[in-house]
């Protein structure tokens, strides 16, 4: 009931690709991606999968499973062994300006305050930005994720919450064709993390960003993506090895415009958390 066709296409050989540059039909495509630090154990084989642009896509697995390393192969910080992928139509190969990172860390730089990170980065995308255009700039990412008053403090003055706010206003403000999300309220108390979430929520409707992110949190992905992909994790059976990978993915049959506070009343949501918990607890193969 849960399962999206599409990918079952995926799963037929698909053409090496020569050019860098192709045509295809989804904003991001991933073909065959491979990661094997050991040639006869590969974490994960054969992750195949597309993005539309404006769609926000959660991926969900065990720890070891690879999710990690496919984000950081689509922001071009690691390579696959094999396999490839591409955004709007060109490979990705290393880093890009194209793609904002939020990781679990803020990664703030602790000697410039909230406008100062913002504007470095705003300033490596947009070298020749007037002044009063970089400050407007700046200070609409700022008041985008609720944080004007606190613009011109350093991070030590923030709390934890704030702290990721900026590094989201920061990935934000490049404008990124699409962000990738590496768990980044992992790190943060409930109510901390609920409210970010409703955050995040508000400012991709507004900016149509295509989101890639990882979680660890069900009802995280039942309240921000439009589909669940759920990674199983590598194992091995009487002497024969099975490498992870993409097991299935989830549609989200419940209406966009969710809120956090209303997603239990909501027809359909215990049908999909129960699936996606059942597929974790015993079909994940977790280490």
């Amino acid at each position: 009931m849960w399962s999206d066709s599409r990918i079952d296409a995926l799963s037929v050989a698909l053409p090496t690709p020569e050019p860098k540059e192709r045509t295809m039909t989804g904003f991001l495509k991933v073909e065959k991606l491979a990661k094997a630090y050991q040639a006869d154990k590969p974490v994960f084989a054969d992750v195949s999968f597309e993005m539309a642009r404006g769609e926000f896509v959660c991926i969900i697995g065990h720890s070891g499973c690879g999710k990690t390393t496919i984000l950081n192969a689509l922001a071009g910080l690691d390579t696959a062994s094999s396999g490839h992928a591409f955004m709007d139509g060109r490979e990705i190969a290393g880093p890009s300006l194209e793609r904002g990172v939020v990781f679990q860390g803020h990664a703030l730089m602790p000697w410039l305050t909230v406008r100062k990170n913002i504007e470095f980065a705003v300033k490596s995308r947009w070298p020749d930005m007037e002044r009063e255009e970089l400050d407007a700039h700046v200070e609409k990412f700022v008041a985008l994720v609720g944080l004007s008053p606190a613009i011109d403090k350093n991070p030590n003055q923030l709390s934890g919450g704030m702290k990721q706010r900026v590094g989201i206003a920061r990935a934000f403000s490049i404008q990124p064709k699409m962000l990738l999300l590496d768990e980044p309220f992992g790190a943060l108390d409930a109510l901390t993390r609920g409210t970010i979430q409703d955050e995040l929520m508000a400012i991709v409707r507004q900016t149509q960003q295509t989101v890639f992110m990882i979680t660890h949190d069900v009802d995280e992905a039942i309240l921000l993506a439009d589909r669940i992909l759920l990674m199983s994790n590598g194992s091995e059976v009487d002497g024969h090895y099975t490498p992870g990978g993409l097991a299935e993915t989830v549609v989200n049959p419940l209406p966009r415009s969710r809120q956090r506070a209303q997603l239990h009343h909501l027809d359909g949501y215990y049908e999909l958390r129960n699936h996606i918990v059942d597929f974790l607890v015993s079909r994940a193969k977790a280490h």
